[in-house]
């Protein structure tokens, strides 16, 4: 074994071998992975073109240190499944570079279960990857990839005026679910529902990536793009891609009923909704003639859409607007690492 590569070696055993094969090796089902017994693997292209999109999560910035940590690895492999899906791609494996304080039986169990459980529920076998140890806060990186059929990857930059905007679920739940979790406004406003605090804490720790979406994206979106960072920036975005501009109406934004209850109790503002981020929907552009049967292959995917705007001509920051047709200034458009 190197001791860069999640390679499980024949001969000189160490910590790290042991660890690898006890909790990763059986999440390695894919033949090119060779069970994680060299320093590399091979995926197959089969005449695809592969879409590869890497996101990290750390201990303290997108996760807590009280999460479950089965929550930790699904949501690990889940934003990057996300990325995926609004490609229009199909998961077809992942690497993973795993930071650890101390290689912990009581947290390593859990995690690799819950991460194994994803891996198989969503097609995406583990390839390899690295585990090292930090005494810094937790850390996984994972590296997805995915195919499309030659030239199909769905662009940020397809965009055009006259297309509806458009997003599936619901937006700003993951949000709210952090601020339950540090016991803010939202814990205090919900502390008689626990259901609906969970439901909420949930959506925070376990995104729901809408990969069943992708052959739909591919047919019928112009442009799409995971929200990561929050409905308002992430639309900035893409409309800056597309070189054009977008209109929203916020009261067409799809919310969850604890969502909607927080916001009218005065417990959540708009500005969380629409800038909080961690929602790992979908937000895309779609043509006026094309929504229709857009939206009925979402229903049959499982995945509901929402029309929430129009993109126009320009230039201009997207602007979003209320039910009196005025528009909304926001302090903050998007959460943002520096």
């Amino acid at each position: 074994m190197t001791d860069r590569n999640m390679a499980v070696g024949q001969n000189n055993s160490s910590g790290e071998d042991s660890l690898i094969a006890r909790y990763f090796k059986p999440l390695a089902t894919d033949p090119g992975a060779f069970a994680l017994g060299d320093d590399a693997a091979v995926l197959k292209a089969h005449g695809d073109d592969i879409v590869v999109t890497t996101d990290a999560i750390v201990e303290g910035v997108h996760f807590l240190s009280q999460d479950p940590p089965d929550t930790v690895a699904r949501k690990a492999l889940r934003v990057n499944l996300s990325d995926l899906a609004a490609k229009g791609a199909t998961p077809a494996g992942f690497v993973l570079t795993l930071g650890l304080r101390s290689a912990d039986d009581a947290w390593l169990q859990p995690f690799a279960r819950g991460l194994g459980e994803d891996a198989a529920q969503f097609a995406c076998p583990l390839l390899g990857g690295d585990t090292v140890s930090t005494p810094g806060p937790l850390m996984i990186s994972i590296t997805a990839l995915g195919r499309v059929p030659s030239g199909k990857m769905v662009h940020r930059s397809g965009a055009k005026p006259g297309d509806r905007v458009v997003v599936t679920g619901t937006i700003g739940d993951a949000a709210l679910g952090l601020d339950i979790l540090r016991g803010g406004a939202a814990a205090l406003a919900l502390a008689d529902d626990a259901a609906a605090s969970q439901r909420l804490v949930e959506r925070y720790r376990v995104p729901q990536p809408r990969n069943a979406l992708a052959s739909a994206l591919r047919d019928h979106a112009h442009a799409a793009m995971d929200v990561s960072d929050g409905l308002a920036g992430d639309l900035a975005k893409l409309c800056a891609a597309s070189r054009v501009s977008a209109v929203i109406d916020i009261a067409s934004i799809p919310l969850s009923a604890p969502a909607a209850t927080l916001l009218a109790r005065g417990a959540a503002g708009i500005e969380t909704i629409l800038s909080g981020g961690d929602d790992y929907e979908v937000l895309c552009a779609v043509s006026e003639l094309q929504f229709e049967a857009f939206a009925a292959a979402a229903r049959l995917a499982g995945a509901p859409v929402t029309s929430i705007g129009t993109v126009i001509a320009g230039s201009a920051a997207p602007r979003f607007l209320d039910a009196q047709g005025r528009e909304i200034a926001l302090k903050r458009r998007s959460y943002s690492h520096f």
